[in-house]
């Protein structure tokens, strides 16, 4: 069991006064009842006079929202009146970048729309990077600013900033709310536009004197989004022909994407390879989506993805990409990546599809119909008796496999191994917890030596590379899924940039395990740097080995957290047992690793995938009829 703070305590008595008084908020049983995150909820309540901020707030609970992550400040305070006495949990984070973050992970984890909020000027740009991070990964989450008042846009006035121009490429829409009476209008709509089609983030600018002006609340609101239709169904005749070359391929990859993921598409994905046959990869976005440990899974592509998955992905006659965007991460030198493979790719997004690689059979459609009618199509083909044997395939790609399979050398002065640790972690923790990574060395690893089986286990930042994404977004998944364990996989580095929301873990009883894998270093720089610039190691130690600056579990103990150090292979398994054992407070393992571990196989930025390293010097040795 949690601990209940002071903090959770008076919200769960406010919402044990609304429980006790339906009367006094018609629409407060709407707000409970199940709803799509992305649609208002259709019971409507009877009109009542209230505040711009009421109007706000009752919004909120309309749609369905259960928790906000926030910090209150001038512009956007009257919103935080009528949030006192509201059905809607507030959590009070540290820095407006770790709600952002964190309404981001509670997304990811739950599948409904996340919200962050904060006020004008500073409290607003400090959302840019959660809202581009969001962007770039495809993230439903919605955030509210505050804004000066109207009569002083444009005057320079104090706190103020063009938020709605700031974020205008890095949202899928964005709004400044002008008066009143539109707040409830707007709220639907920018959760419709977050959550559906191919999701991403909205903002909604408020101003204070909207906020404080009196106006009518009536819900639901009428959506008026011309133009917005997101394409479900994709077309048929596409869909026989991706069929047909599926059935006539003899060197075919499924190439799965987080738009898999996004659209609740997994359980079709695995009829459909175990259908064809063909070998699945699926992207640093995607893991999870097609259990790890299936005979088909080839793992991840791309720049640190297997030997066998880029193989696979360069001598391919045919892909078929379902939800994946051809990123440069996953085909290296684009000219040279895939050069005799046909290409289907199936995306929601019509922008997407011919953005980097033509398309030889486009296909617009949210996955879970794209896949389930792929199904039905192969079935078709292969009633017909179309097929093709693909034992030669498999035997190629079996015995890359097994000639290079994911693996790492134990440090030579006897350091603690970094690949070590998070591959134990993820035994010991086992598939149903939710793994949760920063940005650099650390993230590879745990994307290469966790297996994840289920889908929604892993969490983190591919776009965008967010250093600073993992504390807070495990913050948000805990909150969003509170009987999961949900781990944060962290480097030293990014730990550092937004470890002060473990104090609102803390006071919130968020109970989340932090595992930080430190070096000593900005790890994946120093790789780099490395590699490539003759081992001139230009500011990238941080001195958290050699001056224990911080010392992490001094630091964990004064955030309100427990925290342990391990830093011995013999103590690996039961430091971890040790955290797993704590469930009433956040748990930081200081993990201190060797510094001179690499990330391994490694495709060089700029480079072909040809050139797959399996490890220093050890480039993959293949027939001289392949690559």
């Amino acid at each position: 069991m949690t601990r209940p703070t002071p903090e959770t305590l008076a919200h769960t008595a406010r919402r044990a006064r609304a429980a006790a008084d339906p009367a006094a908020d018609v629409d407060q049983a709407a707000a409970r009842t199940p709803a799509s995150p992305a649609t208002p909820a259709v019971r409507p309540t009877a009109p009542a006079q209230v505040s711009g901020a009421g109007s706000l707030v009752r919004s909120l609970e309309a749609l369905g929202v259960d928790v906000v992550f926030g910090i209150p400040g001038g512009a956007i305070l009257p919103a935080y009146d009528p949030l006192y006495d509201s059905t809607v949990r507030h959590i009070l984070v540290r820095h407006e970048q770790g709600a952002g973050h964190a309404a981001t992970g509670y997304a990811q984890a739950t599948g409904k729309v996340g919200v962050c909020i904060a006020t004008s000027g500073p409290g607003a740009t400090n959302l840019v990077t959660p809202i581009a991070d969001a962007y770039m990964d495809s993230v439903a989450m919605v955030a509210i600013t505050g804004q000066v008042a109207r009569a002083s846009i444009g005057t320079d006035a104090f706190q103020e900033a063009d938020i709605q121009g700031i974020t205008l490429p890095i949202t899928k829409h964005n709004f400044l709310v002008q008066t009143a009476e539109e707040i409830p209008q707007v709220l639907a709509e920018a959760f419709h536009l977050a959550g559906t089609g191919r999701p991403g983030p909205v903002l909604v600018d408020i101003p204070k004197d909207v906020l404080q002006a009196s106006t009518t609340f009536t819900w639901p609101p009428t959506l008026d989004l011309p133009g917005y239709r997101p394409t479900l169904h994709p077309h048929g005749k596409q869909i026989r022909e991706a069929a047909r070359l599926m059935a006539a391929a003899r060197r075919p990859v499924l190439y799965v994407g987080g738009g898999v993921l996004k659209a609740g598409a997994t359980d079709g994905l695995r009829r459909l390879a175990e259908l064809t046959g063909i070998p699945v990869v699926t992207t640093l976005m995607a893991l999870g989506a097609f259990p790890d440990s299936h005979r088909q899974h080839l793992g991840m592509p791309g720049m640190h993805g297997t030997v066998a998955a880029n193989y696979g992905m360069q001598k391919a006659d045919l892909i078929v990409a379902l939800g994946a965007r051809f990123d440069d991460r996953v085909t290296g030198k684009l000219d040279s990546f895939a050069p005799d493979a046909t290409v289907v790719h199936a995306d929601i997004d019509p922008a997407e599809i011919g953005k980097n690689r033509h398309a030889d059979v486009p296909i617009v459609g949210d996955a879970r119909h794209v896949i389930d009618e792929l199904i039905a199509a192969v079935t078709v083909e292969r009633s017909a008796g179309h097929g093709t044997d693909l034992g030669d395939w498999w035997t190629q790609l079996d015995d890359l496999r097994n000639r290079y399979p994911l693996g790492y050398e134990e440090p030579a002065d006897g350091t603690l191994s970094p690949q070590y640790v998070i591959k134990r972690l993820g035994e010991i923790v086992g598939s149903d917890a939710i793994f949760v990574a920063g940005v650099g060395q650390h993230q590879m690893w745990a994307s290469q030596f966790i297996s994840y089986e289920k889908p929604y286990t892993w969490l983190n930042s591919g776009g965008l590379g967010t250093m600073g994404y993992a504390v807070p977004a495990a913050m948000g998944a805990k909150v969003g899924k509170p009987d999961t364990v949900v781990w944060a996989v962290d480097g030293d580095g990014c730990f550092q940039m937004t470890n002060q929301e473990l104090a609102t873990c803390a006071l919130e009883g968020i109970p989340v395990k932090i595992a930080v894998i430190n070096n000593g270093n900005l790890g994946m720089v120093r790789q780099w740097q490395t590699l490539f610039y003759d081992e001139r190691y230009s500011n990238t130690e941080l001195g958290t080995h050699k001056h224990r600056i911080p010392d992490f579990v001094k630091l964990a103990e004064a955030l309100g957290c427990v925290g342990l150090r391990c830093e011995n292979t013999a103590d690996v398994d039961k430091t971890i047992a040790a955290a797993m054992e704590i469930n009433d407070a956040p748990v930081v393992v200081d993990f201190v690793v060797g510094k001179d571990a690499m990330v391994w196989p490694m495709v060089a930025a700029g480079t072909s995938n040809d050139e797959i390293m399996f490890a220093r010097g050890v480039r993959p040795v293949f027939d001289e009829d392949d690559i």
